[in-house]
């Protein structure tokens, strides 16, 4: 019992260590010992054992005042790896993104691929490349417009995704863990995420490709609303709907994004929606809304952002998100 309990007091010590050093960078002993009320016989023993596992690394000798110089420290941020890769829609066409980023997600890599018809194949292969060329890459986050329930795409705008079994081919080629989000939940998680007000407010996003069907992520007070088995948010299969993959007028578009939006608010009423579209300039669709809203008024309305770039969002959530859980893995080893 005294053996468990020191080992697990020795890993709350030690993760108290990794979150201040990532935090602040570099330290001396002393300074770490001061910062984590720690003695410094007991981070000594550590910083040795994270040294020799490579999560710190040896930096310049402080000087003292007239005492005797210091050996500082340095976070290794390479330590553990993420390759980050997305799944995207742009000008009619596959845009796969792969990003391999380090623990202060600093990009260390960064390849695209636009292809006319998404590519199983291709995307394994890149993969694999990015791998080999990073051994230190310890996950993978993926961002897919759908939906997935045990590791299976039950839900997508892209056909070619639904079943498909890529999830459970990158997890058994790469054996690693593999943190899977839809696409417009990582759009707005990094809108909020870039936009401090938000916080305690609940803002909905709406990304409407230009040639698949829209969806909608929502967070409320900092997190995502998810639903049964992650279908929160699923507006293709609102009544009514277009055939989105077909033409469509800009006068048909403005009129389906505007029941949209009043069903949403309808709804969920949110403080905020976020509109991520390029089928029609945002003039002519806040046009349409001024004119929808006073056919059908409401007790309450949204502010209605018109963002942009949804690759900048989508980008910064997911990035966030897969940093966090490798940051959370991190924490978990025991060394």
């Amino acid at each position: 019992m005294k053996k468990a309990n020191a080992t697990m007091m020795k890993h709350i010590n030690i993760n108290i260590v990794r979150e201040v050093m990532q935090q602040i960078e570099t330290a001396t002993k002393p300074q770490l010992a001061s910062l984590t009320n720690l003695s410094v016989v007991t981070i000594n023993a550590l910083i040795q054992e994270l040294c020799e596992d490579g999560e710190l690394l040896q930096d310049k000798i402080v000087p003292s005042n007239g005492g005797r110089p210091a050996q500082a420290y340095r976070y290794n941020y390479n330590y553990r790896l993420a390759l980050v890769l997305s799944l995207k829609e742009m000008k009619g066409q596959e845009l796969i993104s792969a990003v391999v980023i380090n623990l202060e997600n600093e990009v260390l890599l960064k390849k695209e691929s636009l292809l006319s018809v998404l590519n199983k194949q291709h995307v394994l292969e890149l993969i694999e490349r990015c791998i080999a060329a990073y051994p230190s890459i310890h996950m993978i986050g993926i961002g897919i417009p759908g939906q997935v329930v045990d590791g299976d795409i039950t839900v997508s705008s892209h056909d070619e995704l639904i079943h498909s079994r890529l999830i459970q081919e990158i997890e058994s080629k790469s054996g690693l863990q593999i943190i899977v989000e839809n696409d417009v939940n990582s759009a707005i998680s990094g809108y909020c995420s870039l936009h401090e007000d938000t916080k305690e407010k609940s803002v909905a996003g709406i990304y409407f490709p230009n040639r698949y069907p829209p969806g909608m992520g929502m967070m409320l007070n900092g997190h995502i609303i998810r639903g049964k088995n992650g279908m929160f948010g699923e507006i293709k299969y609102l009544p009514g709907s277009p055939d989105w993959k077909g033409d469509i007028s800009n006068s048909d578009f403005t009129e389906q994004v505007c029941r949209i939006l009043h069903t949403v608010n309808a709804v969920a009423a949110p403080h905020e929606i976020v509109i991520y579209q390029e089928r029609v300039h945002r003039e002519e669709l806040h046009s349409a809304w001024e004119q929808y809203i006073q056919q059908h008024p409401m007790p309450a309305l949204p502010e209605i952002v018109h963002q942009n770039s949804f690759q900048h969002d989508f980008d910064a959530g997911l990035r966030g998100m897969v940093l966090e859980a490798l940051k959370v893995s991190i924490l978990s080893e025991v060394i």
